[in-house]
């Protein structure tokens, strides 16, 4: 029977990665953060990629890998927020399995992603906020394709249990 894919995927700090490991492990499936899965593939951090290559170049490698993972079933897959910007990278990834958009307000974006230890390249700027107000505003065509769920008001377990529910519905 096919496993079609589950792929998360929306702005860094809602919970793409925490809500994709629980839920690749609540439903027995393979999990993969396209950020980590590059940065084990290019033996340095986004941060180092962006710094000396640029993030033409981490785009590059991240459409490259969606060729790769739109091949496989029964993966959760948790994608950078830029992810989706490449229409082809979407087309890909839309034949393996459902995308779900996590959603947060720009506020507890903020507070997530400065608790965080990794260093987010597109937010190295002296208004951290307004630059995450301008990035959602940006891509929010790009993230409205796709079934929105708000990250904000629910546990983790109780986001989980609606990841599910999304991705059955028709």
């Amino acid at each position: 029977m096919p496993q079609p894919n589950i792929i998360l995927t929306g702005f860094m700090g809602t919970g793409k990665t925490t809500l994709g490991l629980l839920l690749a492990k609540r439903i027995d499936y393979e999990f993969i953060d396209t950020d980590a899965m590059i940065e084990g593939q290019i033996g340095q951090t986004i941060t180092e990629l962006f710094q000396k290559r640029g993030e033409a170049a981490f785009r590059k490698l991240e459409s490259e890998l969606v060729e790769k993972l739109a091949q496989k079933e029964g993966l959760v897959i948790a994608t950078g927020g830029g992810l989706v910007l490449n229409p082809r990278n979407v087309a890909l990834l839309r034949k393996t399995g459902k995308i779900i958009c996590l959603t947060a307000s720009p506020e507890e974006i903020l507070v997530r992603v400065t608790k965080s230890p990794n260093v987010r390249p597109l937010l190295q700027e002296e208004d951290p906020q307004a630059k995450i107000i301008e990035l959602l505003r940006q891509r929010s065509s790009v993230y409205q394709q796709f079934l929105q769920l708000s990250t904000s008001d629910l546990s983790p377990d109780k986001l989980v249990e609606e990841i599910l529910r999304l991705t059955q519905s028709p």
